[in-house]
């Protein structure tokens, strides 16, 4: 088993699991507060990473997490801890889980409200302390055990992302082997995600070089795995490779991400609709690689060499051709988003915290083009 120590500690492999127990004790949390959709608990996976922690262990299971974790779910999770006497958090699940696992610990650490710590204005200093956190993802996708950020849907219908080096997880109990049953489509739209933070990642101006070789690695077991995983979705090498790129890819975007984030956020705060990030991430992938590429050629040549491509490849076109070979949508229109909704798009994607480190600065219009051209 792989044990790495690059922003926190990560136990890595099948089996993992059974690091849990040792990792709430070595964070100080007697009683967790187990954050999980209804999905993830029906699946039985919830089960088996509460069965490794033994019957001395309480614990308090909070199932209500969205697909896009809101501020009224937060508040009503974080209510359950509070009144249940829960001194860590214990996320089990995908992005959504330990997005709003982080934002119940911020509260119990902090204080509320949950908006005054929105870091475009200025609330990263307000962040004081945040309650011990273990995360335990059961997609391949936004890497968020590892990550500084969270994303949530407030009140006010604003989707922020919220950033501190105190939000990464004590631990990360990565066990590829709670992946396995996870259905075809999800493991194309999460798998997406993971191949979009590696490529975001490299591509954000900050100079960091580690950060870009976790990135590039993360990139090629991404591309090569991905289309493995979802025609063979009990391959354990796939598997295992999709969770270290996703792994790497929130490893990677410690540099910042860029204007697909901005989009996906915009696009995904659209209440009608409740899309999937990973999903959205790869419609607007093509568009905005098109958009970049004049600020981007020696870079791209490197992404071509972690993707296998031939000299000269269009990795747009190769994006869009991995989307259709793994069964994504063709476009926003067949997700349901509807020219009326263009206008509403564009105003948040360019306040977006993604959009500050897009290669290439884009004005409205820019935006405007890039959503209609994954229409």
């Amino acid at each position: 088993m792989a044990t790495l120590t690059y922003l926190t500690t990560t136990h890595f492999d099948f089996g993992a699991v059974q690091q849990v127990p040792a990792e709430l004790r070595r964070a100080g949390i007697s009683k967790p507060f187990v954050a999980t959709d209804e999905g993830v608990r029906t699946a039985g996976l919830v089960e088996r990473v509460t069965d490794a922690l033994g019957r001395n262990v309480p614990t308090s299971l909070f199932d209500g997490t969205p697909g896009n974790p809101t501020e009224a779910a937060v508040l009503k999770a974080f209510d359950q801890y509070v009144s249940d006497g829960c001194d860590g958090v214990l996320a089990v699940g995908g992005g959504s889980s330990m997005d709003l696992g982080k934002a119940v610990a911020l509260l119990a650490g902090s204080g509320g409200p949950l908006a005054q710590f929105d870091p475009l204005a200025g609330g990263g200093k307000l962040v004081k302390s945040v309650a011990p956190l273990i995360a335990v993802p059961t997609t391949a996708g936004t890497g968020s055990e590892v990550s500084v950020g969270f994303v949530i849907i407030m009140e006010d219908g604003r989707k922020l992302t919220f950033a501190s080096p105190l939000f990464v997880p004590k631990a990360a109990i990565c066990d590829p082997d709670l992946t396995l049953g996870l259905p075809r489509a999800m493991t194309a739209a999460t798998g997406m995600d993971a191949i979009t933070h590696c490529i975001e990642a490299f591509l954000a101006p900050t100079v960091n070089p580690p950060a870009d070789g976790v990135a590039l690695d993360g990139l090629w077991r991404g591309w090569n795995y991905l289309p493995v995983a979802v025609r063979d979705g009990e391959d354990r090498a796939a598997r295992w490779n999709m969770m270290m790129c996703s792994t790497e890819g929130a490893l990677s975007f410690i540099k910042g991400l860029g204007a697909v984030h901005a989009l996906s956020h915009a696009a995904g705060r659209i209440e009608r609709l409740n899309l999937h990030h990973g999903t959205l991430n790869a419609v607007f992938l093509p568009a905005v690689l098109r958009f970049n590429a004049p600020e981007c050629v020696e870079k791209y040549d490197r992404l071509g060499q972690a993707m296998g491509l031939a000299p000269g490849t269009d990795i747009a076109e190769a994006v869009s051709a991995m989307n259709a070979d793994i069964g994504l949508p063709s476009g926003l229109h067949a997700m349901g988003l509807q020219e009326e909704d263009i206008p509403d798009l564009i105003a948040y994607a360019k306040k977006d915290l993604s959009a500050l480190t897009n290669p290439r600065s884009a004005a409205e219009d820019d935006f405007e083009a890039m959503i209609r051209a994954s229409l």
